[in-house]
């Protein structure tokens, strides 16, 4: 896992995301609709619940079909893309762009030029 910085109270531990970092997986999205994206991630940071993700992922050109089951905070490190909902309104973001996909999100990912981007995934379990 990734490397820790200092020791907090209680025996937590500060994440630093660098390059002695978690192995990079690297993957396919699913249900492609346009050229051959390729994806790379590496989550540095799992909580212990197992609904709090946060790591660097990144993809190369593509579109591909997107529903979405987690809420997901992104910064993009650099690249462009655009999102497009089901009811056909699209917004491009670009590097040093934040948002939030929320959980419920249906539509398209586009990624337009190569990106990168931290993401923090809020994937709740659901209700017993």
């Amino acid at each position: 896992m990734a490397k820790a910085t200092r020791k907090q109270s209680g025996g937590a531990k500060i994440v630093r995301f660098d390059r002695k970092g978690p192995k990079l997986e690297r993957g396919k999205p699913g249900k492609v609709l346009a050229g051959k994206p390729a994806t790379t991630t590496r989550n540095f940071f799992t909580d212990g619940s197992g609904q709090l993700f946060s790591g660097i992922w990144s993809s190369t050109k593509g579109k591909w079909s997107v529903t979405y089951d987690e809420d997901e905070f992104i910064y993009l490190i650099s690249g462009k893309c655009r999102l497009t909902d089901a009811d056909g309104h699209a917004e491009t973001f670009k590097a040093d762009d934040a948002f939030v996909i929320p959980k419920g999100f249906t539509g398209t990912w586009e990624t337009l030029a190569t990106l990168k981007k931290y993401y923090v995934i809020y994937a709740a379990r659901a209700a017993a």
